[in-house]
């Protein structure tokens, strides 16, 4: 097609979709690596869905998320800000905090419901409970939610089945706390969790959200954060011992039936081709779990640190007729979620300073992205240290760098807890085009320029950084953990 056809394309396009508003299927996997998909490159992964997407979609190879951890990088996701700004820092919330994603900050659904458009959450929330529901997604945007509130490693599961027939869940994860409950808007409906129906729960409901939406001619947004891969794996009958990677892989395969549940809705209700799919994860894989804790591909190090594994994360952008199959290099992030959906849907942005920049070009026309930089904060980010890395074009450079429990079991040193803080001044820099795996930091008696810019791009952003008031640091109160006693069983 040449540029001609290809810009009246585009223009017919933007017409059809300023007369019917896109929908939006944003999908997210949870503790997911670089390398874990097969279309990623892993040997032995059985995702037949996600692969159908990368086939038919656009795949990114520079895609970032906000943070290594879990609650904050769904707090950029969500608000199109890094998480300093919300105050989602340091490390995650729990069944009882507190604080929570804070109700003044603009979420992608509160974007588009002044547009008229239905919004649905399914899954793992984690932005906080709070007294009453405060925090919950039907405060924040979202007409509907069934999910877990908060991780489903936050409360005891070695008593509970992971795998049919009754295979208990591997590990004990946190014993201190309420059972894991399941949430419809801001009831609790079981009490503990039956992972083996969960999914199906989740499928059904997602499916039944698109399908009202089409019969009420509503534009959606369904946001699906997957408890998968996240640790302790689990999967009901139609997925486990179905994989070639053991439970890590049966609870992959099983979110992928779900999308795949989620792709037929789509074309039976005829509106596949007026949808953007779009999938990634909130941070890299939790190596402390071996073979269970996902694969980072050749990416170093994993979770919890500032290393390309535990922020590069896989990405696949999915719109039949809109969005050409191909491979993008331009770098993109979770943050650029909220203006893109915005841009789309033509909403009005929040009047806020937004981290994120429109992602169409790239996605429309396979153009250049608008991002020059992406900015790595620790799980634990202070004022006091800033900035811990900052890529910008191809360099990346590391003014901190810190092993993590949740990289742990490595053979890479550098990824453990034992590697403690340790700063860099000159910063070590690194070509991620040539050394994606941060192996070989460049001699900078050639980079002074380089250095300068760096320098520069550093200063004016942590200028432009106000550290919002630390949620997660006002604490817990076992009072807020949800419980329904007796227990409750749907």
């Amino acid at each position: 097609m040449d540029h001609i056809s290809l810009f009246c394309l585009n223009i017919c396009l933007f017409c059809a979709s300023s007369a019917s508003p896109p929908n939006f299927v944003f999908l997210f996997a949870d503790d997911l690596g670089f390398g874990d998909l097969g279309c990623y490159g892993h040997p032995s992964t059985l995702t037949p869905n996600l692969d159908r997407l990368a086939a038919g979609g656009l795949r990114f190879t520079d895609f970032y998320c906000t943070s290594p951890v879990c609650s904050p990088s769904r707090a950029s996701l969500l608000t199109g800000r890094y998480q300093t700004r919300s105050g989602i820092y340091p490390g995650v919330l729990y069944p009882g905090s507190i604080g929570g994603l804070p109700l003044n900050e603009t979420t992608i659904a509160e974007v588009l419901k002044p547009l008229g458009y239905a919004t649905a959450a399914v899954g793992k929330w984690h932005l906080g409970l709070g007294a009453n529901g405060t925090f919950l997604p039907t405060k924040q945007g979202f007409d509907q939610y069934l999910g877990i509130p908060y991780s489903h490693d936050q409360g005891p599961c070695q008593n509970l089945t992971c795998f049919p027939p009754d295979v208990k869940c591997f590990g004990t994860c946190d014993v201190d706390t309420v059972m894991v409950p399941l949430m419809y808007n801001e009831v609790i409906k079981q009490q503990p969790v039956n992972f083996l129906k969960l999914e199906e729960a989740y499928s059904h409901f997602a499916t039944n959200f698109i399908s009202t939406s089409v019969k009420k001619k509503q534009p959606f947004f369904l946001y699906y954060p997957s408890h998968h891969t996240h640790y302790p794996q689990y999967a009901g009958s139609g997925a486990a011992g179905r994989s070639l990677r053991g439970p890590f892989g049966d609870a992959l395969l099983e979110f992928d039936n779900t999308i795949g549940n989620l792709l037929t809705t789509l074309e039976n209700t005829g509106v596949i081709n007026n949808t953007l799919v779009f999938f990634t994860s909130d941070n890299g894989p939790e190596l402390m779990r071996m073979s269970r804790g996902g694969n980072a591909g050749c990416l170093k190090c994993g979770k919890g640190t500032t290393y390309e594994g535990g922020m590069r994360e896989p990405a696949i952008a999915y719109w039949p007729g809109t969005i050409r199959p191909g491979v993008t290099h331009e770098m993109a992030s979770t943050l650029d979620i909220l203006p893109t959906f915005a841009s789309l849907a033509g909403a009005k942005l929040p009047q806020v300073m937004l981290d994120g920049v429109d992602m169409t070009d790239i996605l429309v026309r396979q153009g250049k992205s608008k991002r020059e930089t992406m900015m790595f904060y620790p799980e634990d980010p202070s004022e006091k240290y800033g900035l811990f890395a900052l890529r910008l074009g191809k360099y990346k450079a590391h003014f901190y760098t810190q092993g993590s429990t949740h990289s742990g079991l490595t053979p890479d040193h550098d990824c453990t807890v034992f590697a403690a803080l340790k700063p860099h001044d000159p910063p070590l820099i690194f070509d991620l085009e040539a050394d994606p795996s941060e192996n070989y930091p460049l001699p900078l008696d050639d980079l002074q320029a380089l250095l300068v810019n760096i320098k520069k791009v550093k200063e004016q952003f942590e200028a432009s950084m106000v550290f919002g008031e630390s949620q997660i640091s006002k604490g817990s109160d076992p009072n807020l953990e949800p419980c329904c006693d007796p227990q409750c069983f749907l």
